[in-house]
């Protein structure tokens, strides 16, 4: 089982995907904790992922289409926004 902590923002860190499989529990600020599935937290990180894209105007692989004078340092997210409820 795989233990992660929500920071006092509200947030996870989570660079990378978890196995569908894996159970991980997450505690959150108040004291109270939830288990969710891999499935569930991937979908809650692809879902955070496509909404910080179409922000700050990236395609769908996290590549910008404007022209070269402006460039993004990162496409991508380690930290994704989770509260209590969220899981199934």
């Amino acid at each position: 089982m795989i233990n992660l902590k929500q920071d006092a923002d509200g947030f996870i860190r989570m660079p990378r995907h978890f196995p569908d499989t894996a159970l991980i529990t997450i505690t959150f600020t108040d004291g109270s904790a939830q288990v969710f599935s891999g499935r569930r937290l991937n979908g809650i990180y692809d879902e955070a992922l496509a909404a910080f894209r179409a922000q700050n105007h990236l395609d769908a692989k996290g590549y910008s289409r404007a022209p070269r004078k402006t460039v993004h340092a990162a496409n991508k997210i380690d930290f994704v926004p989770v509260q209590a409820g969220m899981a199934p």
